[in-house]
């Protein structure tokens, strides 16, 4: 697969690696939703980038829309609960989040969904976690971006009330909490500005899509 990243310049020296958790930041989005957020937190992200490109069996996807198939604009992977994660940095994240999360989310992430985002065209529209229990109860849906950043925007459900975006790749770290999935939806934008590529981890407790 050709997909060729633009080295960053904070990456530090390359090393995989995980830095604290103490420097979450909180946003009450409102309706009982929030997110944090911790820029940098997977060091080594360009190199991860590069062993996930290369390891994970990445696929398409289609779906039907109106009258017609189309291609889902971005490469997936997935991951279940039982399944060996693809760099075991994953693995170390999984257990951390598990364990700063506990007494909040009362139980662990235990799968890993991949999302490939090869350029400013491929994206993912509006929506929510709602498959499974995301549709009637709290949970937290926790993303770790390696890669280009891309705008990661999110906007209440019903309508009402201010959307908010927030800028992830490079490692950077973002949960999402309380009612998010049911009572926000989220989006990663199409761009027509030139852009390089980004992959998402995302970890989720079971039953949660």
């Amino acid at each position: 697969m050709d997909i060729t990243l633009q080295a960053s310049l904070f990456d530090g020296d390359g090393d995989i690696g995980l830095l604290p958790l103490a420097g979450l930041r909180r946003t009450e989005l409102g309706l009982g939703a929030w997110i944090d957020v911790l820029t940098g937190w997977l060091t080594g992200a360009d190199e991860l980038f590069e062993h996930l490109v290369a390891h994970v069996p990445w696929h398409g996807e289609q779906r039907r829309m109106y009258d017609r198939v189309v291609d889902v604009p971005r490469l997936l992977a997935h991951y279940g609960a039982d399944d060996p994660l693809p760099h075991p940095v994953l693995t170390r994240a999984r257990a951390r989040l598990s364990e700063h999360y506990a007494a909040e989310l009362g139980e662990g992430f235990r799968t890993a969904g991949l999302c490939l985002y090869r350029d400013g065209w491929d994206s993912v529209a509006w929506h929510g976690d709602r498959i499974g229990r995301g549709a009637a109860e709290d949970t937290m849906v926790a993303i770790v971006s390696v890669g280009e950043p891309r705008v990661l925007a999110l906007r209440p459900r019903q309508g009402h009330g201010r959307a908010v975006r927030r800028l992830l790749g490079h490692g950077d770290l973002l949960v999402m909490g309380g009612s998010c999935q049911r009572t926000w939806d989220h989006a990663i934008p199409k761009t027509a500005r030139p852009v390089g590529p980004r992959i998402s981890i995302q970890f989720r407790p079971s039953g949660v899509a």
